[in-house]
């Protein structure tokens, strides 16, 4: 069995000891996993014909490919040749763009924040959308970029200025503890382990900037509703960020799909690559 792992450059500067880890994990459970830079990789229709090459040349494609790139379309020219893609190219769709995330995830039911969708071409309306406080969000920013709270007519004046590279969404933060969530990383459909992310200076969680990490046990109503979610969508790994209501009830907020582990290894002994290889040499011996 042989695979890609791939980044593109900018990201895998930043991901050099992940991308040794999962390589190290690959090689211990005797894959062979290659890493490849999307900048090295082309796609498109040549003769009518789709193609993927590397460094210019056909090449043989591998049996899988974990792709730590967002881009859905990329992804699906993979799937077209028969190659598992982790993950696929429908979560990656869905799970990077924010607005489409809760546009599948209301049929569930599920508790979430008033969320409203907002064209990037229009912009932001004249009056303020929803009850102060509410954060706007970038449907495609990651890690805590792109997003901005509001909390009086001042702010939401001075953010009618901001231009977005993108649509958005408007989602109310009167009823969530800011600063505070949890991410619960899914393997597949099984719940791996949990982290709850505090900041005591921004009202992001994200362990980026400047949060602390420690380790959360879920409770067995909150990990139903990981479960619901899981039905609905086909992971490889990724973590699913639930932020707390003023009874520490969980709301669901964003899933991440290109989704890192650092806050679950400061936290708790869980070699997740290891399960992650596991679970995608499990696959793909099924499929073979």
């Amino acid at each position: 069995m042989n695979g890609w792992l791939i980044y593109n450059k900018h990201d895998a500067e930043h991901n050099k000891t992940y991308i040794n880890w999962f390589l190290e994990e690959a090689h211990l459970q005797n894959i062979s996993l290659r890493f490849v830079l999307r900048e090295d990789l082309t796609i498109g229709v040549l003769d009518s014909n789709r193609i993927i090459t590397l460094d210019g040349e056909t090449v043989t494609l591998p049996d899988f490919a974990v792709v730590r790139t967002i881009e859905p379309l990329f992804s699906r020219q993979l799937e077209s040749f028969g190659v598992s893609v982790y993950n696929s190219a429908e979560t990656a769709a869905i799970c990077n763009d924010k607005a489409l995330t809760h546009f599948h995830l209301s049929k569930l039911s599920i508790p979430m924040a008033d969320t409203l969708f907002i064209s990037g071409k229009t912009g932001l309306p004249e009056l303020p959308p929803l009850t102060f406080p509410f954060v706007i969000k970038g449907t495609y920013g990651r890690g805590g970029s792109e997003i901005f709270l509001v909390r009086n007519t001042q702010e939401w004046r001075k953010l009618k200025e901001f231009e977005p590279r993108g649509d958005l969404v408007v989602q109310s933060a009167t009823n969530v503890q800011p600063g505070k969530d949890v991410r619960v990383f899914v393997i597949g459909s099984e719940v791996i382990g949990a982290v709850l992310r505090e900041n005591q200076h921004d009202f992001r969680a994200n362990y980026k900037l400047g949060g602390t990490a420690s380790w959360y046990n879920l409770k067995p109503h909150e990990k139903s509703l990981v479960k619901q979610i899981c039905e609905c969508f086909s992971f490889g790994l990724v973590g699913i960020d639930f932020l707390l209501d003023y009874n520490g009830e969980f709301v669901f907020n964003e899933i991440e799909d290109v989704v890192g582990s650092r806050t679950l290894s400061a936290v708790s002994d869980l070699n997740i690559l290891k399960k992650y290889v596991a679970y995608i040499k499990s696959g793909n011996s099924r499929q073979s």
